[in-house]
């Protein structure tokens, strides 16, 4: 049985996040939240504090995993850290982000992995980098009847062909590009649509012109969502932060801090103290003794 107290605030149970949310919010000017997550106790978290949506991104393969980028994540890790989202969160709507090569090979694997995200990661959605190029393979997995998120502007993905983790659409060219490419994603039946690392200008316009909902990140303030990869966000992720992102805490420091704390307890002798040890009454200690000697 629990012996933990009740909670004295308890939130209603909040209705369901869907992608047609995603669509009015966007009619009623209403600002759509999302942010990253991973595990169980991250998804739950952010579920009780009332996000929208929870993308489960490859970028766990960075902040979670170690990799250089997010090039190497692979499917099953992608659909290990779905499962345990999809445990923790009940309300916000859930998209799983398909790993490099997952989409790319052909339009069958691609169906075929975007259905994989659904049936054994407990995803509602998924969301694929790329523009005008990926769209037969986005029409095929709609025709699949899933949902899709589109990626346009920095696609981490391609980091080898863009040269790197630079802005995009900083020029006329590119930013007619861009544009053209987020009103095909829309034609081809996209939800909704991330911009990364674009000019505020440019995703303020891209989002007037859309009828989905556009979600920024490093985009300004002008379009219709903000994401952030939570781990940026709470300060867990030491080795590099972005320029776009905003600390809400450091707890990496933190977590040094404690760990340190619990070593120093260890080593002084000061933990475990007795209120984390179990006693035995000692009418039972001395007939174990009693026992024991023979």
């Amino acid at each position: 049985m629990s012996t933990l107290p009740p909670n004295p605030n308890p939130q209603p149970a909040r209705k369901k996040i869907t992608t047609l949310t995603f669509r009015q919010k966007k009619e009623h000017g209403e600002p759509i939240t999302v942010l990253t997550g991973y595990d169980y106790p991250t998804a739950l978290a952010l579920d009780q504090a009332g996000i929208d949506a929870i993308l489960v991104g490859d970028s766990l393969g960075m902040v979670v995993l170690g990799y250089e980028n997010t090039l190497p994540v692979t499917m099953e890790e992608m659909l290990h850290h779905c499962r345990a989202v999809s445990r923790g969160a009940k309300a916000a709507l859930l998209i799983g982000d398909m790993p490099f090569m997952s989409y790319q090979v052909s339009i069958e694997e691609a169906i075929r992995n975007a259905g994989r995200f659904l049936q054994q990661g407990g995803m509602e959605a998924v969301k694929l980098e790329g523009g005008r190029e990926r769209l037969e393979t986005i029409k095929a997995i709609l025709g699949a009847g899933i949902p899709v998120m589109g990626h346009l502007g920095l696609t981490p993905q391609s980091v080898n062909l863009l040269g790197g983790f630079r802005p995009q659409g900083r020029t006329a060219v590119s930013a007619e590009r861009l544009l053209e490419d987020a009103q095909m994603l829309e034609e081809a039946g996209c939800f909704s649509l991330v911009l990364e690392s674009v000019p505020t200008r440019l995703a303020g316009m891209i989002s007037k012109r859309l009828s989905i909902p556009t979600i920024g990140i490093g985009a300004g303030s002008t379009c219709d969502g903000q994401v952030l990869v939570t781990h940026d966000l709470l300060g867990l992720f030491d080795r590099f932060t972005p320029k776009f992102v905003k600390r809400y805490a450091d707890l990496h420091t933190s977590m040094v801090n404690s760990f340190t704390s619990y070593i120093d307890d260890v080593k002084q002798h000061s933990f475990p103290a007795q209120e984390h040890s179990i006693d035995l009454p000692d009418e039972e200690w001395k007939a174990f003794i009693r026992k024991s000697s023979g």
